[in-house]
């Protein structure tokens, strides 16, 4: 017998799948503010406050798993050892860094008594 809701029918099944692209490029915006940058780099003075696994690495997802030892116990078939293939992120300034006039050294009397009032 051949389905008679409205929920089979070609029309609404791809306005289902264009609602569903819609919504999906609207959270997953690409460049939005949770999205991922265009040049990932390190910063230079201090640490940042995310970078996504794949930007460290191109096998981000194999060692993430060795390190939470998924496979680890499959005696079915072995677990191929995982080689990193890490990625050489550049380092970025945002800022010149202030140039510090080091102090003159001081040099302590050893043999005197300090001052005690």
């Amino acid at each position: 017998m051949t389905s008679t809701r409205n929920i089979n029918s070609k029309g609404n099944y791809s306005l289902e799948q264009k609602m569903s692209k819609y919504i999906l490029n609207n959270l997953a915006f690409y460049n939005g503010p949770n999205g991922r940058a265009a040049n990932p780099a390190f910063s230079e003075l201090y640490s940042p406050s995310y970078i996504p696994a794949d930007n460290l690495s191109y096998n981000s997802t194999d060692i993430e798993s060795e390190l939470f030892g998924i496979g680890s116990t499959n005696l079915v078939k072995e677990k191929a050892p995982v080689n990193p293939d890490l990625k050489n992120l550049p380092t970025v300034s945002f800022f010149e860094r202030p140039n510090i006039v080091p102090q003159k050294k001081v040099d302590e009397l050893k043999g005197q008594r300090p001052f005690i009032v």
